[in-house]
Order: structure tokens, then sequence, then C-alpha cells
């Protein structure tokens, strides 16, 4: 009776494995890819030197003007 019960057990584990794992590895492959994207979406800001206090800013949060970028306003005023 033990013996029955075993590999009822080990034929239904062989099934899990079968039919449930290969799903599991893709669902991760996904999960990665867009931890990936994301990764690479953050590092491509850059970064530009304001020309009057010579600190670095976001270039989507700086001031362009003349073909500069500025950090704020006060710096834009004061070149």
């Amino acid at each position: 009776m033990i013996f029955k019960i075993l590999a009822v057990a080990a034929v239904l584990f062989l099934v899990y494995i079968v039919f449930f794992k290969k799903n599991r590895e893709k669902d991760n492959e996904i999960i990665n890819e867009k931890r990936r994207a994301k990764k690479n979406q953050d590092i491509q800001d850059e970064m530009v030197e304001c020309p009057t206090c010579k600190t670095y800013i976001s270039k989507d949060e700086a001031i362009l003007s003349s073909a500069k970028f500025y950090c704020s306003k006060e710096c834009l005023n004061n070149k």
C-alpha cells in the first residue's frame, strides 16, 4: 500500500515539474527582462554642467539658453 502511495506521489511530482516549472522559468525571464529595461531607462539620464555655478543637473530639468544648459533662473540671469 505504501509503495502505491509513493508511486502516485512520484508521478504527480514529475507531472508538476514537467508542466509548471517551465512556466515559472518563462515568467522569471519576462520579469528579469522588464527589470533590465527599467534599469537601462534609468541610466539614460544625461547630466550637464551649469556654466555659471559649475554644478551638474539633469538635462531634462535644465534650462536651455544660447546653446548652454543652466540649473536655475538665477544662474541664467547671472550669466
